[in-house]
């Protein structure tokens, strides 16, 4: 787990452990295995479309997203993205904020990257190109799958400033 921001955290699933329950703590599930499964209780291949909760749950100190990490763009909605985006900047102020998927290399980063993108100061006014080698200091093990890069790249300029 690595603090890339004042109550930032990035991690995998072992930290997510380490974390959870303790007080004063945020998670943010990027992973549909298992956590998303469990929160909504499916045990076929994916929960049903029509259920409410198919994309974002909400639970008491956790927002748990059905999100894969997978090489085509097209599984990855923004509306996942920016529910994760949204609850960094309404939760970071009050608790320390862990954004989590099962390895800590390609969801979780990919989001804080652009949480840190969207609502600070740190890579304003860079190429996406040198705002990803920043990053890539503050946090060594980014390693996106191709959607995630991807993501990124095609929606660069609706994060920045």
């Amino acid at each position: 787990m690595i603090e890339v921001f004042p109550n930032l955290y990035i991690g995998s699933e072992h930290d997510e452990h380490l974390v959870r329950g303790a007080p004063g703590w945020f998670i943010i599930h990027a992973c549909k295995e298992p956590y998303h499964r469990q929160a909504l209780g499916y045990s076929g291949r994916a929960a049903s479309k029509d259920h409410p909760e198919y994309l974002i749950a909400h639970r008491p100190g956790r927002l748990i997203l059905n999100l894969i990490d997978v090489d085509n763009v097209n599984y990855i909605g923004a509306e996942l993205v920016d529910a994760a985006l949204a609850a960094i900047h309404e939760r970071i102020g009050f608790d320390k904020v862990l954004v989590h998927c099962n390895q800590g290399a390609s969801r979780s980063p990919t989001i804080a990257f652009l949480y840190l993108v969207k609502h600070t100061e740190s890579f304003r006014g860079l190429t996406l190109d040198a705002a990803l080698a920043r990053f890539r200091d503050l946090y060594p093990p980014y390693n996106p799958a191709r959607g995630m890069a991807e993501y990124v790249r095609i929606n660069w300029e609706r994060y920045t400033p």
